[in-house]
């Protein structure tokens, strides 16, 4: 477990810049109030074996008496670094998107199970849209009751989206919290 460097820094917060835009600010100005100090700590990132992780400061410390080997897991895995050296968000970093997203929507009762199932969002599905989204801006996908379900890509911008046809793909899907189900093995 090691602090991030300068380039491994700057291309987990573009992904982040991505999908909350300055709200960015809020994700690593967040004071954490866990440990034993009165005084409140901050959150940091840290990398271990290929993972990003979101933790409080009081818990970086506390885990280096666990050996490396050991170590398993710490925070908030926000995402993983690819063999081929690309950064990928992984769905447990879907609360934290949810709590600072910039662009957000909301799917209808019915298409929830799709998405969930790992398909795109059509345009017949949107119940809502938030305005001002551009093609390849990072979008929080939700319930009609406003529980976060994934995240993704749009594919079309806010004004494209109102000329599409029922089956045109709005939304590209990056991660669902159906994958919790699906790829058990793996996490």
């Amino acid at each position: 477990m090691r602090p991030l460097d300068e380039t491994e820094t700057s291309v987990v917060f573009e992904k982040l810049f991505k999908f909350v835009g300055n709200n960015l600010k809020n994700i690593v100005d967040n004071p954490s109030h866990e440990g034993p100090d009165s005084t409140p700590g901050r959150y940091c990132f840290r990398l271990h074996k290929n993972r990003i992780f979101y933790a409080s400061e009081s818990l970086v410390k506390r885990a280096t008496n666990v050996a490396r080997p050991s170590l398993v897991s710490l925070g908030i895995c926000i995402g993983k670094y690819t063999h081929s050296g690309s950064f990928h968000l992984t769905v447990q970093a879907l609360n934290l998107l949810a709590a600072n997203a910039k662009h957000k929507v909301w799917l209808k009762p019915q298409s929830e199970m799709s998405f969930l199932y790992g398909n795109h969002v059509l345009k017949g599905a949107l119940g809502r849209i938030t305005e001002n989204i551009a093609a390849g801006d990072g979008v929080v996908v939700f319930s009609m009751a406003d529980v976060p379900l994934g995240f993704g890509i749009a594919a079309k911008s806010t004004q494209d989206c109102r000329k599409l046809d029922p089956n045109g793909i709005v939304v590209l899907h990056q991660g669902d919290i159906g994958e919790y189900l699906r790829m058990e093995d793996e996490l």
